[in-house]
């Protein structure tokens, strides 16, 4: 099942009546509105003006939905994730903290390849050069120890903004349009973490990531290969020369649709959210000794804005 995105940008206060999600605007006139919290899996409060229940928190929470709080910049400074979300999560989170040094280096290279692989086919989609990473794809090896994510990664941000921005350095805390991609990973992130506590999974317990200051390690580590989805998104806004110094409203609303964003899986095409449950559901597999590849998505040209 697709669960719904909710965004709140204006104040609001939000409860639960009934199973319902109930949404008050008191600048409003209007009646409250509601929705079936059973229905929700992503709520992304960025109005400092938002006042929300615990009861309605709890609820969203057993119902594996994650909320994600913004800054004073609006920009998403933190995540309310499940602690539960599998029957058989101890048995899992168990297997997983069991996880051998070669599995993670040979699930850390196969992460590696399918993100270059799906750079390279962004690059191919704006015409530019990928012979590059497809050379890089194929030499990574366990565990990368050439770092040839950070080689594709210089060529491809080096390449992806050419005809548009000069000189594209991807940082954090860069010029624009690292405000965009910073917005859209962090929703990704948020969707990843989700599907990994879904699949029984503990999201700070990477393969790769494991840095003691993050708490998402291993959502930074499976969503490489999907950070792609939000590169597209960027390079259209940048191609249609729509104004990006500021974040605003229309410009984020175009990473709202991430969660229903059709990815292809092998042969068939999925909601990106059912993508990512598939895929953290392999890598399980992939633990347990049950496959040896985890289930990435194969890039491919799609429709960003529709009507």
């Amino acid at each position: 099942m697709i669960k719904r995105t909710l965004v709140f940008s204006q104040p609001a206060y939000l409860s639960m009546r009934r199973d319902q999600m109930m949404v008050t605007y008191p600048d409003q006139k209007e009646s409250p509105r509601t929705v079936p919290i059973e229905d929700i899996g992503l709520v992304l409060l960025e109005n400092s003006r938002i006042t929300f229940t615990h009861q309605l928190i709890t609820r969203l929470l057993e119902h594996k939905a994650v909320v994600i709080t913004c800054d004073y910049r609006h920009m998403p400074a933190g995540m309310i994730v499940p602690m539960v979300g599998h029957t058989l999560q101890s048995l899992r989170i168990r297997k997983q903290l069991e996880m051998s040094v070669p599995l993670k280096k040979n699930l850390w290279q196969q992460t590696v390849q399918a993100k270059i692989m799906n750079q390279a086919a962004l690059l191919e989609e704006w015409e530019e050069d990928n012979s590059t990473l497809h050379y890089w794809a194929r030499r990574v090896r366990s565990g990368d120890p050439e770092n040839h994510e950070a080689l594709a990664a210089g060529y491809y941000w080096n390449h992806l903004f050419f005809d548009s921005l000069d000189g594209f350095v991807r940082s954090r805390e860069g010029d624009p349009p690292n405000n965009l991609l910073n917005y859209g990973y962090a929703v990704l992130r948020a969707i990843t973490a989700r599907a990994l506590v879904s699949s029984g999974l503990f999201p700070t317990i990477g393969i790769h990531h494991k840095s003691q200051y993050n708490a998402y390690c291993l959502a930074d580590d499976i969503m490489e290969p999907y950070r792609i989805y939000v590169d597209s998104i960027v390079r259209e806004i940048v191609e249609m020369e729509e104004p990006i110094e500021e974040l605003t409203i229309g410009l984020k609303k175009r990473f709202w649709n991430l969660p229903v964003m059709d990815v292809r899986m092998g042969r068939r095409k999925r909601p990106l959210m059912i993508a990512m449950n598939e895929t953290t559901s392999s890598l399980y597999q992939c633990i347990i000794g049950k496959r040896r590849k985890i289930k990435y998505p194969v890039y491919e040209s799609i429709p960003i804005f529709q009507n």
